[in-house]
């Protein structure tokens, strides 16, 4: 127990936060143990006896991970990518499958699906599907990656498969990860019957983070943070702002496919971004900042206030904004991110057509988003990001490409990937016509 102003129990405090915001970015056994010498080894909630009760839609998440005041989901606290590839040509056998199904399902069986025990889903690539002779339906539009904008020049990922991790329990991500690798025999209690790289190799291993106070906590000395550390202790991205309102995000629902061989699942892209806030923090002032990502109107009605949670679960872009960009443009010589991007992220009636599940991370000693997107097609993706790319409004001369256009000056796409996420029935190493045969 502290005693007198209770300086040892900051300390204490101070110093099991910065084991934790370390541990995940870099993975491993010596950063599990680490983590478990923290947490002292608090138990994580165990998982279900018959894997087959949980939901079909891999996506599924929302019900599971926890809600602000305002009604808006709250993605779990730290996040790993594990892009993984099949080490040998042509497609998997029913062995394959049935390996990685074991695995997977000793994860349904250790862990409950929250925030608070593991939440997870696969995804497959268009070039794991080009190794069968059979073609994807016409009904699954997943064309492989490409630049979504003349100026940029991203690495395409074209590995197989895509596993996403996610729990607000950083042991919990740790010792999932390290089970999966085969470097441990147990996971919460549950014995591995197989590991995940029995099947795939490890290509890459990408980490990230996001909620309150997390960016603050990692801001200091990285590469395209201003040395000020300006990022607000509140904010749950290193931009400064919320984001993920729940009325401009489309529901599972409406991005599950509802047909065809792999109804029940969706599409899943991921873009990998590095950030560059020394003039989004130094140069802009809150109100420009808050013209750029929402809207001149939004700074101009002062409608936006610290780090935007005063505005509830809509980022108050209206069809007034979206359809007065041009004007927006004349008028105050800038656009809005948020007001861009609703252009091609809205149907008539105005439902949104993308569930965008974004977070930070410091890969590579470097401010960074990874940003997953789920929808029905690819194809919806790309005209977002279309949108988004503003091209239209550079004929008004204070608009360039990147400046004065919402916040493209301050991100640059590094990687961008495609993928099919199916329904669990079918995650184990799918066939395009939507089988596991042998299994």
């Amino acid at each position: 127990m502290a005693d007198g102003d209770g300086e040892p129990t900051r300390q204490r405090v101070t110093t099991r936060r910065n084991v934790l915001k370390g541990a995940v970015a870099v993975g491993g056994a010596a950063a599990l143990s680490a983590c478990l010498e923290q947490t002292g080894g608090e138990s994580v909630p165990s998982g279900v006896g018959d894997p087959s009760s949980l939901p079909n839609r891999q996506h599924a998440w929302n019900e599971h991970v926890r809600t602000d005041e305002h009604g808006n989901t709250l993605l779990p606290r730290h996040q790993v990518l594990l892009y993984l590839t099949l080490p040998e040509d042509g497609p998997a056998d029913a062995s394959d499958r049935e390996t990685l199904e074991s695995a997977l399902r000793t994860l349904d069986r250790a862990y409950e699906r929250s925030s608070d025990g593991l939440l997870y889903s696969i995804a497959y690539s268009p070039s794991y599907f080009d190794r069968f002779d059979d073609p994807l339906p016409d009904s699954i539009d997943l064309p492989g990656p490409r630049a979504l904008s003349p100026f940029e020049t991203p690495t395409f990922d074209e590995q197989d498969a895509l596993l996403h991790l996610a729990s607000d329990r950083a042991d919990a991500i740790l010792a999932a990860e390290e089970a999966l690798r085969g470097e441990k025999p147990a996971v919460n209690g549950r014995e591995m019957d197989a590991a995940l790289t029995d099947v795939f190799a490890v290509d890459d291993r990408r980490s990230g983070f996001v909620g309150a106070g997390m960016p603050a906590e990692r801001q200091d000395g990285l590469n395209g943070i201003p040395s000020s550390n300006p990022v607000p202790e509140e904010s749950p991205l290193f931009m400064g702002f919320v984001a993920g309102f729940r009325q401009n995000q489309a529901t599972e629902e409406y991005v599950t496919l509802p047909d065809g061989p792999f109804a029940g699942g969706t599409t899943k892209h991921v873009s990998n971004l590095r950030m560059r806030l020394d003039d989004w923090y130094g140069e802009q002032s809150f109100e420009e900042r808050v013209a750029e990502l929402f809207s001149p109107e939004h700074a101009e009605r002062a409608l936006v206030e610290d780090v935007g949670s005063n505005l509830g679960d809509d980022s108050g872009i209206t069809p007034e904004m979206i359809e007065d960009v041009g004007e927006h443009a004349r008028r105050f010589g800038r656009v809005g991110h948020a007001q861009k991007a609703a252009r091609g992220n809205r149907t008539n009636d105005g439902t949104v057509r993308t569930l965008r599940r974004h977070f930070e991370s410091t890969d590579d000693g470097e401010a960074g988003l990874h940003f997953p997107s789920l929808q029905r097609e690819i194809t919806t993706f790309e005209e977002v990001r279309a949108a988004m790319n503003g091209i239209d409004l550079t004929a008004e001369p204070t608009i360039r490409q990147r400046v004065n256009n919402g916040i493209l000056e301050y991100i640059f796409v590094k990687r961008r990937g495609n993928f099919l996420v199916p329904p669990r029935a079918l995650r184990a190493l799918p066939t395009p016509t939507g089988e596991t045969p042998g299994f």
